[in-house]
């Protein structure tokens, strides 16, 4: 695949790729820290604890992550021809539409952990064990759209 992108298409491909990793291996931590922290609620020092590791993950993997796969993510796009009504692309949009939620949930997260931070617990235990599952059921989705391409 040529494109605009050329000889850097697999280099950004893989740098795509590499982000991915980073940005849903934080998308796996923050919820289980959501559910560990919310159960230390009342202990200053164990509330101390999950605020710094929170704000770490966030500032240092999750949200950095995810701004680079999607810079990289709509390169790859434009050089596919999304733009420009390419057919054959459904997959491409049913992909982006579910980063798009991914990335929803993970500014969910983000708020729920500054939630959590100001001692705030306003989703119930389970149901925040469950929310843990959204991510995986994201990437599975997206892993099959990108290399079944069903549509």
């Amino acid at each position: 695949m040529a494109g605009f992108l050329g000889a850097t298409y697999d280099w950004v491909k893989a740098a795509h790729v590499i982000f991915v990793i980073f940005w849903m291996a934080g998308l796996f931590m923050l919820p289980r820290y959501l559910v560990y922290h919310q159960e230390g609620l009342g202990d200053p020092a164990e509330e101390a604890r999950w605020i710094d590791r929170e704000a770490k993950l966030r500032r240092i993997i999750l949200t950095p992550a995810m701004i680079v796969v999607w810079v990289l993510g709509l390169a790859l796009a434009f050089n596919a021809g999304i733009a420009d009504g390419v057919p054959g692309l459904g997959w491409l949009h049913a992909k982006l539409a579910l980063v798009l939620l991914l990335s929803a949930y993970h500014g969910w997260a983000v708020g729920y952990a500054k939630k959590l931070a100001r001692g705030q617990a306003t989703v119930a235990n389970r149901t925040l064990r469950m929310l843990n599952e959204v991510p995986a059921i994201g990437a599975v989705l997206i892993v099959v759209l990108v290399i079944v391409k069903p549509f």
